[in-house]
């Protein structure tokens, strides 16, 4: 934390050096920094700050200046870190050595600095004066608006106020130098912080536990998304640890980097010569060197440990085998095959499964040193299994024809193999940056491919552009399922390979880039495909989907085009007690209710309803009732298609025309891809009315079952067979939570079920008799819809709208027939169940031990 001093502004000097293009200047690509086509990897130190000279600036003299830039360069570093806005002549040699300075932008943020307005005048002009001094030097990698404001000050105004204020110095930083890269230095204490709008992101971070550090790592860059993850501040006290665990330390933090994924990192620092807030600092030791730069072992041992970031090439590597599928991919195939090639990876192998292809795939495919393999047209998953029967590697990577990868790719795929028992693992696929802007609204429209994750490293879904897998646990399984012909076969393999016990993971520096669709009409194409294939999903998971015909995820969706929905509620911040947690986490609050159902494809099919209803009132005016509603409910569903094109990212266009009609364009995008998805599964059968029901009436009252058992089974293990074997039906089970009086819940429908309470009885010798009692249990909406449906109609027959009332009615009618054979259905499931359960004696059997041992029926069983 450094302390304001103003001495450190003087008269902005103009830069000795040739300024550089934009073109030259840093860039993000992705997780990772680039200058033109290269890419940088922070191998950074931070320097200062040191006791004011004559002129006001926190630097040594040029000549010890230049010999301590000459030894980090020497040392391999690349990029220094400095406090406060360096002199033009500090920048020169910086450039003269190889080296890149992220600047410092300091000012008075450890007081409450929001309360003046001259105050903040005063911070801003101070911040548009340093960027000023150092715009457009080629020495400059980025400029950090500020470091660490303290949790205190943070807690004190709110961190809205706080975020908006960065906000304002990022957008004058932004008009002094426009293609500067911006960050703000975080630390753990206000991880909480909401700052989208940086370039990267930056955290400050002191743990002494590789596991730790690497844990939260992986949660740092869940916060930094589709952003590179660099750490501003790695170190560790040698005046208190010794300089054997400093160079020992310092040397697996920069490895644990590098393996989570992180863009580089600054060693806190240079030199033990540290002054701040008017006092020489001289009971801390964090140097690689000591005060009169003599070097410790750490320098060595961080000089090694940054040679090999981010991931070692002497390690034994395995065998990868790439696969890429193809059917007529020629329009985007050959980026494909080219980053390929370019893998920087030493045992790999690439196939290519032409599949049928009508095009130029094949053509193109035999330019590349790959094995190609053409076959008929038989579908994705055919062609995924083609792959995997020829490969030679000990995993498989799938990526699309549509895609393509980062160097490190295989890389970073690779070291997760080793270092966990992952049976898969995936990572980001994200938009590439120059595609048009059709495609990048596309990119920012719900429906693309996400991934799920359970938390900070597992993964509850992989997307197939960017999955990989061990062989063995691939062939366990019989591999992909041939019926999904175009999509939903990474779903499905996903959800096997879990059931069988394994789990997924997820790195978030293992990327490709994926072309988005860059028409209108190939996007719709594409969501109602994507609607088909969850139909045939639906089909062979019922379990892992709810009673409307909507997938049922544990984990959280991550990726860009995600539909965010708000909440009545505040997040919470978890502070501590008086706001001294070292980690302070935000828990979002559950969106609303309300606004999840205005996201779901099946509302529309209750807005064709409400649609339906106004249009009848033309013919009895009570029913224009229904309009208001239908009005709130297309406002509700544009507010959030608004919002969610509102938060999109965008490259920043030529005129403001342009950003507003991609966020229209976006924004009618999320309107219509909830309809699109919908066509296609109703066309495919996915509807909300699927479920299978009884023809057979049964009364909609409590009743109880019993069976007869001659061996014994504990009450869990009787329930947990019941689950299966009614899930085996393609019935929805849900088990109770701790405070219910019932068991199960079982839903053969969106509208009608039954819910049960399971007792044992105990006769000895093993010898049990089992009671299920089960009640209906119809949902809120259809009992509502019932009534409001049968009252109207009745009032409109008592105005002689004969036409109006029958069809109301009719509805009423129609809708509470469907709720009668949805409990039919469920509570003839549960009969069967128990009936063949293979040690358990027939339901009449057991009539007969009941009239034996005198055993009392509260309820006729259900013949």
């Amino acid at each position: 934390m450094l302390f304001y001093d103003p001495s450190f502004y003087s008269e902005p000097v103009q830069n000795s050096k040739s300024s550089t293009s934009s073109t030259d200047r840093p860039q993000i690509k992705g997780k990772f920094l680039y200058k033109g086509n290269q890419k940088i990897w922070v191998r950074g130190v931070t320097y200062g700050t040191f006791r004011p000279n004559a002129s006001g600036d926190q630097f040594p003299p040029p000549d010890v200046a230049q010999q301590d830039l000459a030894q980090m360069a020497l040392h391999g570093f690349n990029t220094i870190r400095t406090y406060t806005v360096p002199p033009t002549w500090f920048l020169d040699l910086a450039q003269e050595n190889g080296l890149s300075v992220m600047v410092g932008l300091p000012w008075e943020q450890h007081i409450l600095f929001l309360d003046e307005k001259q105050r903040i005048g005063s911070i801003e002009a101070r911040v548009r004066e340093g960027v000023a001094r150092c715009a457009r030097h080629p020495a400059v990698l980025a400029y950090a608006i500020g470091n660490e404001i303290p949790a205190s000050i943070v807690r004190w105004y709110g961190r809205v106020k706080i975020e908006r204020f960065l906000k304002r110095l990022f957008t004058i930083v932004k008009s002094v130098d426009p293609d500067g890269l911006v960050t703000y230095v975080n630390y753990p204490t206000t991880e909480y912080l909401q700052l989208p709008f940086l370039d990267f992101v930056c955290f400050n971070v002191y743990l002494e536990s590789r596991e730790t550090l690497h844990a939260y790592l992986a949660r740092l860059q869940n916060i930094a998304n589709e952003r590179p993850l660099v750490l501003a501040e790695i170190g560790l006290d040698s005046l208190r640890k010794g300089e054997h665990t400093q160079a020992e330390v310092l040397a697996w933090q920069i490895r644990t980097v590098g393996s989570a994924g992180g863009a580089g990192a600054f060693i806190f620092a240079w030199t033990d010569e540290w002054y701040r807030g008017g006092y020489e600092i001289e009971d801390w030791d964090f140097g690689l060197t000591d005060r009169s730069r003599q070097p410790k072992s750490a320098l060595i041992a961080v000089r090694q440990a940054f040679q090999e970031f981010p991931l070692s090439s002497e390690r034994i590597w395995p065998r990868i085998s790439v696969v890429v599928c193809t059917y007529n991919g020629a329009r985007t195939i050959r980026d494909c095959f080219e980053a390929l090639e370019k893998l920087d990876y030493s045992d790999y192998e690439v196939i290519v499964v032409n599949d049928g292809s009508t095009d130029a795939t094949e053509s193109i495919a035999k330019e590349f040193p790959f094995r190609l393999i053409s076959t008929s047209n038989r579908g994705l998953s055919h062609a995924r299994n083609t792959g995997l029967h020829v490969a030679t590697g000990e995993i498989v990577a799938y990526t699309d024809d549509d895609a393509y990868p980062d160097p490190h790719w295989l890389t970073y795929l690779a070291d997760m193999f080793l270092t966990t028992s992952h049976a898969g693992i995936g990572g980001p696929n994200l938009p590439p940056p120059d595609d048009g802007w059709i495609a990048e609204c596309v990119a920012n429209a719900p429906g693309g491919p996400i991934h799920v994750l359970l938390d900070d490293q597992t993964a509850e879904h992989i997307p197939g552009c960017n999955m990989a897998f061990r062989k063995e646990c691939l062939e366990s399984i019989g591999g992909f399922d041939p019926q999904f012909r175009t999509a939903g076969d990474d779903v499905d393999i996903c959800w096997r390979l879990q059931e069988k016990g394994w789990t997924l993971g997820f790195h978030p520096s293992a990327l490709v880039w994926h072309h988005r669709r860059n028409s209108v009409r190939t996007y719709w194409r594409q969501q109602r495909g994507y609607g088909r294939a969850e139909a045939l999903l639906e089909k062979k998971w019922p379990q892992k989907y709810n009673a409307a015909g909507h997938p049922s995820w544990h984990g959280r969706l991550y990726g860009r085009g995600s539909t965010s929905l708000p909440s009545w509620r505040p997040s919470r911040i978890y502070q501590g007690v008086w706001g001294c947690a070292p980690f302070q986490l935000m828990y979002q609050a559950n969106p609303s209710t309300v606004l999840s159902l205005l996201s779901m494809p099946e509302w529309n099919l209750a807005l064709g309803v409400l649609a339906f209803l106004s249009i009848l009132g033309v013919f009895w005016s009570p029913l224009l009732g229904a309009f208001p509603f239908l009005i709130v409910s297309l406002g509700g569903a544009m507010f959030l298609a608004s919002r969610n094109a509102h938060n999109g990212t965008f490259e920043i266009p030529k005129s403001p025309l342009s950003r507003i009609r991609s966020k229209l364009v976006t924004a009618g995008l999320h309107l219509a891809q909830p309809f699109a998805r919908l066509t296609g599964r109703m066309c495919s059968g996915l509807t909300p009315w699927r479920q299978r029901v009884s023809e057979k009436f049964v009364f909609p009252w409590s009743r109880t079952m019993t069976a007869w058992s001659e061996q014994w089974l504990g009450l869990s293990e009787r329930l947990e067979f019941l689950e299966q074997r009614l899930q085996s039906q393609r019935v929805i089970v849900q088990r109770g939570g701790d405070y219910d009086r019932w068991d199960l819940h079982i839903k053969t429908g969106l509208f009608g079920g039954t819910r049960a309470r399971m007792a044992i009885e105990e006769h000895g010798g093993g010898k049990q008799l089992v009671r299920c009692r089960v009640w209906p249990q119809f949902s809120l909406p259809a009992l509502t819809g019932v009534a409001i449906f049968g009252i109207f109609g009745t009032l409109a027959y008592l105005d002689q709208a004969w036409i109006v009332g029958t069809i109301l009615v009719g509805f009423s009618l129609l809708l509470g027939i469907r709720m009668q054979q949805e409990y039919s259905f469920a509570i003839l499931s549960i009969q069967e169940t128990l009936s063949n359960e293979p040690v358990v004696q027939t339901i009449e059997q057991s009539r007969e031990v009941e009239e034996k041992f005198l055993l009392p029926q509260p309820a006729p069983i259900l013949d």
